[in-house]
């Protein structure tokens, strides 16, 4: 048998994170998937298109996920958990339903998996194309007014040990007059 007609029979020709019955085709789920029904998921072309364009995203069509995160399918938890992630960013019921999915330990690590790939791939990169590395020393190539500082930094001022943001590979951290503040790469050459 195929792959999708092993997952028709899993979820009864419906999608499994919306329960929609049209245009549905097989979803791997990354980052590792092998091609087998234990490793994919039956999704809806509307739960597709909003999984690969996150910035579109249908807050509204997500509500699906307070059913179907309780799915004893690791794969369909996984795709919940990545959801309600993403989502709980900006909507408190999200972040609600995600603080009571519990996922085992294995299936958890799998969910994540993909947010660290993401993690891994982010390049910070300063004025003059050098890769920057949390712990890093850098100088100011310009001055900056820090909002809600009340004071500018100088150019040339040295930001010593930063930190990255994990989400924006523009921006760094670091402490500047015993403030911390977020800096953009773009306004730094490493030291």
């Amino acid at each position: 048998m195929s792959t999708e007609t092993d997952l028709q029979e899993r979820c009864g020709c419906t999608c499994e994170l919306c329960n929609a019955t049209e245009d549905l085709a097989v979803y791997e789920v990354p980052p590792t998937s092998d091609g087998t029904a234990d490793e994919a998921v039956l999704l809806c072309g509307h739960c597709r298109e909003q999984i690969a364009n996150p910035e579109k995203v249908d807050v509204h069509h997500w509500r699906c996920l307070t059913e179907s995160m309780w799915s004893e399918v690791p794969a369909v938890q996984v795709m919940a958990w990545r959801l309600l992630t993403r989502l709980g960013e900006n909507e408190a019921w999200a972040q609600d339903l995600l603080d009571t999915l519990f996922l085992e330990d294995d299936v958890q690590t799998w969910a994540e998996a993909e947010a660290k790939e993401a993690a891994s791939v982010l390049k910070y990169i300063d004025c003059n194309g050098a890769e920057l590395a949390a712990g890093d020393t850098v100088t100011l190539v310009k001055d900056l007014v820090v909002k809600g500082g009340g004071f500018t930094a100088k150019r040339g001022t040295a930001v010593r040990r930063i930190l990255l943001d994990h989400k924006n590979s523009d921006n760094i951290e670091g402490r500047v007059n015993g403030q911390h503040i977020v800096i953009l790469t773009k306004y730094v050459k490493k030291a």
